[in-house]
């Protein structure tokens, strides 16, 4: 309610009052401000009752006073700064600071449109601009849009929403490699982290037109980068696994991943990533296969910069007959396999051989003896011992199934024969290392004869093996008897796991 104080001669106006939690305090509403406004504005500054009154018998009879005079000129200026006051009054800091910040995001957020729209605009055709200003225009632009669309994932929404996608990938049409460059690093910025993105530039056809570049002949180091980057990019998303494989893609990253140059190791790097993704989706691996991924996969397991990015993409390749075929063609898949699983520093890598090893020895029965003379028992039970939790899994299923074919070859050769103890001599020479011989049983089959031969030479290896890495004196190493079993001596006709 408002008070004159004639002191003064100033409005005072107090706004006491509840709010709707029922505590005191300022209750701050559009219809209270636009009564206080009115009452300063009416009443030359003394905020009061102007037009509340009570009705009674027909008429009004109202408590207002004799109306004002009108105001001066500058009766008027006091009353806009008291009218100032009053909306400060009213205002918190706090609401005005709101107010201000409301205010700037809305103007930043405008100027930003306004630039993203320049930029898309400045994407399409010159009319009545020659080739090259044409084309120096656009890659600049190109450019601009490569920097907007980098770390702004509201911009790249934005950029696509503007019709940014369908001018990038018509410049790739062009001869000129700059220009080329500049939209393939802007189709790769807007489909960062932006699945609706990525669909959209492969629906208007960019692979196509990237598979074009790529196959004319010579193409400079610049654009294929560009190129195997946006595949990577484009193949992450499932729905484009299938139309980047069938494409023609496939040996040009290929191709890339053979190439062993630091100066690009990261396109390599980034052909090998896109070929893993590829490979994820079986109906890609008859392609990987044709273009000799295979062998180069193996060649290059031993380089420790691409050794954990090869092993995964076999293991994609191994889960089809045509991948699987692939390996056993290789000449020495199993050693190079087997040997990684004795790579004690580099456990990623042992869980994945053990992986590619567990799914052939799984499917492909005829590859066990291959594997067995790779010396796969002894590194397998090694990796049961000292392995990660993973890796220790996979070896024990592997050494399971070597095991039962080791007792389905010993029942071919004994048929009906019962599961006992097949004695071994042990000789060794003088100070020589130890020697066992199987003592020759009649009957005895030369598949059975082999299994009794390898379990032993595995045990011994395994054997000298653990006790090295526990670096025990050599009083301690493994004697003849420990070594070699003596007459009495018994090993199961099955792989000792």
């Amino acid at each position: 309610m408002g008070k004159f104080d004639e002191n003064s001669g100033r409005s005072v106006v107090e706004l006491s009052g509840k709010s709707a939690g029922g505590g005191g305090g300022t209750l701050f509403s559009a219809a209270a401000l636009g009564r206080k406004l009115i009452g300063v504005l009416m009443c030359g500054g003394v905020y009061r009752s102007c037009g509340r009154g009570k009705r009674g018998k027909g008429k009004w009879r109202g408590d207002v006073g004799p109306a004002p005079p009108l105001p001066t000129e500058s009766k008027m200026e006091m009353r806009f700064e008291r009218l100032w006051e009053v909306l400060e009054s009213e205002m918190s800091d706090l609401e005005l600071d709101e107010m201000c910040a409301t205010e700037e995001e809305t103007r930043r957020r405008t100027e930003a449109l306004a630039e993203l729209q320049g930029v898309v605009r400045r994407l399409h055709s010159y009319e009545g601009a020659g080739i090259s200003e044409r084309d120096a225009l656009r890659k600049e632009a190109a450019m601009e849009l490569r920097r907007l669309a980098k770390d702004d994932a509201a911009a790249r929404e934005t950029l696509a929403m503007l019709g940014a996608i369908p001018p990038l990938v018509e410049m790739l049409d062009s001869d000129e490699v700059g220009l080329q460059v500049a939209s393939l690093y802007a189709l790769l910025n807007l489909g960062i982290g932006n699945n609706a993105n990525k669909s959209a530039i492969v629906a208007v056809g960019a692979v196509h037109k990237m598979v074009k570049i790529i196959g004319r002949g010579s193409v400079p180091w610049s654009v294929s980068e560009a190129v195997v980057a946006n595949f990577l990019a484009l193949s992450a998303l499932d729905a484009n696994k299938h139309l980047i494989g069938s494409s023609g893609a496939v040996p040009f990253l290929v191709e890339t991943f053979r190439v062993v140059d630091p100066l690009h190791a990261q396109a390599r790097l980034d052909a090998i990533r896109a070929l893993f993704n590829l490979a994820i989706a079986p109906e890609n691996v008859p392609c990987l296969v044709d273009a000799g991924l295979v062998p180069d996969l193996l060649a290059a397991i031993g380089d420790m910069s691409v050794s954990e990015k090869v092993l995964p993409v076999l293991s994609s390749v191994v889960s089809t007959v045509e991948g699987r075929t692939a390996v056993i063609r290789t000449p020495e898949a199993f050693h190079i396999l087997v040997d990684v699983l004795n790579w004690s520093d580099s456990p990623r890598c042992q869980e994945e051989a053990a992986y590619v090893l567990m799914v052939m020895v799984h499917k492909s029965y005829s590859d066990r003896t291959g594997m067995i003379e790779a010396g796969i028992v002894s590194s397998l039970l090694e990796l049961t011992l000292v392995g990660t939790a993973l890796a220790q899994k996979r070896a024990a299923g592997i050494l399971e199934c070597l095991r039962a074919e080791g007792e389905e070859q010993i029942s071919e050769g004994f048929p009906g024969a019962p599961a006992v103890a097949a004695p071994l001599t042990g000789t060794r020479a003088e100070g020589g290392p130890p020697e066992t011989t199987v003592e020759e049983e009649p009957g005895m089959c030369e598949e059975r004869r082999a299994v009794n031969q390898l379990v032993q030479q595995s045990m011994l290896d395994t054997t000298r093996r653990i006790l090295r890495r526990a670096n025990l004196p050599p009083d301690l190493s493994p004697s003849g008897n420990l070594c070699a079993p003596s007459v009495h001596s018994t090993v199961s006709k099955s792989l000792p796991f």
